[in-house]
């Protein structure tokens, strides 16, 4: 008979929060991303925030005594990473969008040109 392993120093929520980190991280930057995208949340705000989070979590937060402290400070921290990369994506999005309308406008005058003749 096997019995599971329980980490030591670890509490029930903590185990949790430990399983269930990336989706709660992931559920916590879509609200904040959403409310960067629709302008409720600056994104220099945002980035600030997320720089914060980040610092506490390497200098305090993994090294802190309670179980359940140390997993929501690095869920905290895993959802401040996603939050941050949301700017990063709307500019490289946006940027591919461009370069797709400049290549579109230009098959187009072309287009236009060689029906001239």
């Amino acid at each position: 008979m096997e019995y599971p392993v329980v980490e030591h120093g670890s509490s029930r929520p903590g185990r949790w929060l430990r399983a269930y980190r990336l989706r709660l991280a992931v559920a916590v930057a879509v609200v904040e991303a959403v409310l960067v995208v629709i302008d409720r949340i600056a994104v220099s705000v945002a980035l600030a925030l997320a720089l914060l989070v980040l610092a506490f979590w390497v200098l305090l937060g993994r090294r802190l005594r309670p179980h359940l402290a140390r997993e929501a400070s690095a869920v905290a921290a895993l959802s401040q990473v996603f939050v941050a990369l949301v700017p990063a994506l709307v500019f490289v999005v946006g940027a591919v969008a461009l370069v797709v309308f400049v290549l579109l406008a230009a098959v187009a005058v072309l287009a236009l040109l060689a029906r001239r003749r």
